[in-house]
């Protein structure tokens, strides 16, 4: 006993002089049971220092893979492509340099595996596969610090061991799923250093200013973005998976300080059911390895806790339905370089060496299960073959064949094979169109990941979700669908997936026509008004030349323009080939229903687009909208901290939009000044809790629906779970819609799927022409909600707009902007825009 308290205490003294020097050694680090080759360089003889006395930045990162790819043969790496912020998306191959002189052939082989006719590949000497991800958070930097000696290891290690695991295995090294958040959060870290290391947990270091490293450049956390497949780090992971189809994937995150390592199996009870159960078998053989790691360098952990395999756009979920294993690490977090917890000090090198630790075990766990792990992905697509079904989904829309578009384009991501529409054709109440539809065949390779894609789950083992427990996507593109279609209405497959061409616009000496149900038209209208051109809306339906058109309809008069009658037409067709929609020229202002010189036309004004961001803001929310009008509508916003509002100059601005906030995000003297903005005439348009804040401010005259916790008979052990369950994490309500209103224009039913993950519901207003949208009586869709919310939403309210002096507020109770790949709703934005003043 005296002999281990001397222990003790000679390690707490080693941690305390760590501290306060932050010096480190790549002894802390390397394992001694193999030598290392002299001619590979070290981090440090890069970086200039050990990996732990610093946090590593992307450029840095780069370099150093570049140099260990240059220096040893059993490396190479590839740039493929770059972030929003233009840095490199890099991925190292490593394995044997025998390996590498045949990488394509054993490539072709092990896709094999995944394809009919697998069953006479022999798996016992064929490598596997194994991808390794570091830090999709940029804030959890231990993981993409942990790389840097990974790296080493794998490029400068000498032995039996090293040799027998390259040969055997083919790893795909991904040094940093998110750089631009790596490099915002090491420059927070960095710079906020002290040479004494202060582990204060008060001290600015472990506090970052909004929005955080976490997400990358438009505020997006990357780990939800698997399934989606809507950001440029997201697209380039995904084509690496797809064309190898590792066996294992991990995926290297943080936790809170106060936790010790977590590793993956988690709760099972919430494993989504297209999960094969031996999925989760072989994830707790592999977890036998990293608790025999961890314990050899004393190292505590748990698992089966707290995270979940159900969200299949996670990367520890992504691979469990594609054949492989995914495996989540948290390990708790520094935040900077050293802090006190109730654990005693947590110090930066020491997070790194547990991350390096299980990525050292989970290589050991690949060759000790080697042929097990590729005979269960040959047998996961051999079942999914047999239990496929036949004939076909189909989806599509009479009206936007924009939306359309991308929901395809996101299937032939994942490999998925997608067929154009032979003929126009009906069924399910729904119309698809040749050009505007499409055809995905149940009898194909990837049958199990679409049906996880496209299923309206309502029914669920366990109440309480990591993530979102809806994520349907014919619903949330809102387009048309049927499950039961036949390959018969099926031309042939897509090869390389394109939009159609838009037809020229033909001269006009009077007026053009857009309708508004493209996903693209808010593209269109916005660049015509920002070169002042004359434009109005049309409140009302109409006919003329023998088409019809819907509420919303865009025109603009050729008379009284800025440009001449060649000129303008020359301008409307770029705008409509540049936004790929139908624009019409009519020669005639005489029509069935309004005239083009009614005043149900109303004249538009340019958008000046601000939104209220910083501390108190929600920056997934605010950062989804920026990414909406900025990569998608070519329109400009501003960005106004909350910081900042004091002395902003709002009459700038036509529309402010204040994203989902808490606390005091807007103190009194700024929300006197946005209320005096809108009776001046501005547009406010509010998200989720906002709703709370217009309430208590008088903005909006609303009643909340209140619901009472039902805790019954809950033990202390159950009072946490059973709060959760009162959740809603993510799901899918139908709505109604009145398409008369101004917030509906461009829609075609009368119907819209709604993602909701609040549990603010508001009353209906008795006028009845005030709720536009309005949830159904059965409002469930997808996903899961408690009883008691679900007996509380049927008939209350997403949408409130009342007008106050010569201005505009809007309410959404929910995000129509949702991880980017909402598709179907970001119009509601778009009309609460450019239209909030004809409401």
């Amino acid at each position: 006993m005296r002999l281990l308290l001397v222990l003790i205490t000679l390690l707490l003294s080693s941690l305390s002089m760590l501290a306060q020097s932050g010096k480190v050694d790549m002894d802390y680090y390397l394992p001694t049971d193999v030598t290392y080759n002299p001619n590979i360089p070290t981090p440090e003889s890069v970086l200039g220092y050990t990996p732990g006395e610093w946090h590593v930045s992307h450029d840095k990162l780069s370099e150093y893979m570049r140099t260990l790819a240059a220096a040893s043969d059993r490396m190479t790496i590839e740039s493929r492509g770059a972030t929003f912020e233009g840095r490199p998306i890099l991925l190292l191959t490593v394995t044997s340099p025998s390996n590498h002189s045949n990488i394509e052939n054993i490539r072709k082989e092990h896709v094999k595996l995944v394809e009919d006719g697998s069953a006479s590949l022999s798996t016992s000497s064929m490598p596997i596969v194994v991808y390794q991800g570091m830090s999709i958070h940029g804030n959890e930097p231990s993981g993409a610090n942990a790389g840097l000696i990974a790296a080493y290891y794998l490029a400068a290690a000498q032995g039996p061991k090293i040799d027998a695991l390259l040969d055997n295995t083919i790893i795909l090294f991904d040094p940093s799923f998110n750089p631009d958040g790596l490099q915002r959060f090491a420059y927070w870290a960095n710079t906020n250093k002290s040479i004494n290391i202060n582990a204060d947990p008060q001290d600015r270091e472990y506090d970052e200013v909004w929005p955080g490293g976490r997400t990358n450049h438009y505020w997006f956390d990357m780990n939800r973005d698997w399934l989606p497949v809507q950001l440029p780090e997201s697209r380039a992971r995904i084509k690496t998976f797809h064309t190898w189809y590792p066996n294992i994937l991990t995926d290297h995150h943080e936790m809170g300080s106060n936790s010790s390592f977590f590793f993956q199996p988690g709760i099972q009870s919430r494993t989504h059911p297209l999960t094969p159960a031996l999925n989760q078998e072989l994830t707790k053989q592999i977890g036998n390895y990293h608790a025999a790691a961890l314990d050899k360098i004393g190292s505590f952990y748990y698992t089966e806790e707290s995270f979940d395999d159900f969200y299949y756009g996670k990367g520890s979920t992504f691979p469990d339905i594609n054949g492989g294993i995914g495996i989540l690490f948290e390990q708790g977090s520094s935040r900077g370089h050293a802090q006190e917890t109730e654990n005693g000090l947590l110090e930066f090198p020491f997070t790194i060496r547990n991350q390096f630790t299980a990525i050292l075990s989970t290589l050991e766990a690949a060759q000790g299960m080697r042929k097990q792990l590729l005979d269960y992905q040959r047998d996961f697509f051999n079942n999914a073959r047999g239990e496929k079904g036949s004939g076909a989904y189909a989806f599509g829309s009479e009206k936007d064949a924009g939306s359309a578009y991308h929901l395809a384009e996101v299937l032939k991501r994942h490999q998925i094979k997608v067929h154009e529409v032979a003929q126009d054709f009906s069924q399910d109440g729904a119309n698809f169109k040749k050009g505007m539809s499409y055809i995905v065949p149940k009898n194909q390779r990837q049958s199990r990941l679409i049906k996880a894609m496209f299923e309206k789950r309502t029914t669920f083992q366990d109440s309480l979700f990591y993530d979102i427990s809806a994520w349907s996507f014919p619903l949330s593109f809102g387009v048309d669908f049927t499950e039961n279609a036949s390959l018969s209405k099926a031309s042939n497959e897509i090869q390389g997936l394109k939009r159609k061409p838009t037809p020229a616009v033909a001269t006009s000496t009077y007026a053009y026509l857009m309708e508004w149900h493209d996903y693209y038209t808010p593209k269109a209208l916005n660049t015509i008004l920002n070169k002042g051109i004359r434009t109005k809306v049309g409140m009302q339906k109409f006919s003329v030349e023998g088409t019809s058109y819907d509420y919303g309809t865009i025109m603009i008069p050729v008379q009284n323009q800025s440009l001449n009658k060649q000129e303008l037409a020359s301008f409307i067709n770029e705008v409509a080939q540049d936004a790929n929609v139908t624009i019409k020229a009519v020669s005639t202002g005489l029509t069935e229903g309004i005239d083009l010189g009614s005043n149900q036309f109303r004249a538009l004004e340019p958008a000046r687009v601000a939104m209220i961001v910083g501390e108190g803001i929600n920056p997934y929310d605010a950062g989804e909208m920026w990414h909406l009008f900025d990569t998608r509508y070519n329109m400009r916003i501003t960005k106004i901290d909350t910081k900042d509002l004091g002395r902003a100059d709002l009459s700038r601005y036509t529309d402010i939009i204040l994203p989902n906030l808490w606390g005091n995000a807007i103190n009194n003297s700024n929300t006197d000044k946005i209320k005096q903005w809108v009776r001046s005439g501005g547009t406010l348009i509010g998200y989720k809790n906002v709703a709370n804040w217009f309430e208590r401010n008088k903005m909006l005259d609303i009643e909340f629906v209140k619901t009472k916790n039902p805790a019954k008979n809950v033990s202390f052990e159950q009072r946490r779970d059973f709060t959760g369950a009162q959740v809603i994490g993510g799901a899918i309500f139908e709505a109604k819609q009145d398409r008369s209103h101004p917030i509906n224009f461009g829609y075609t039913g009368d119907k819209v799927s709604l993602f909701r993950n609040t549990t603010l519901f508001i009353k209906a207003d008795s006028t009845s022409y005030k709720n536009p949208i309005q949830y159904t009586k059965s409002p469930l869709q997808a996903g899961y909600i408690s009883k008691i919310n679900l007996k509380a939403i049927p008939e209350t309210r997403p949408f409130v707009h009342q007008s106050t002096g010569r201005g505009e507020v809007i309410l959404f109770t929910d995000n129509t902007n949702f991880r980017a790949f909402w598709y179907g709703t970001n119009k509601l934005l778009m009309n609460a825009i450019f239209f909030g003043s004809e409401m």
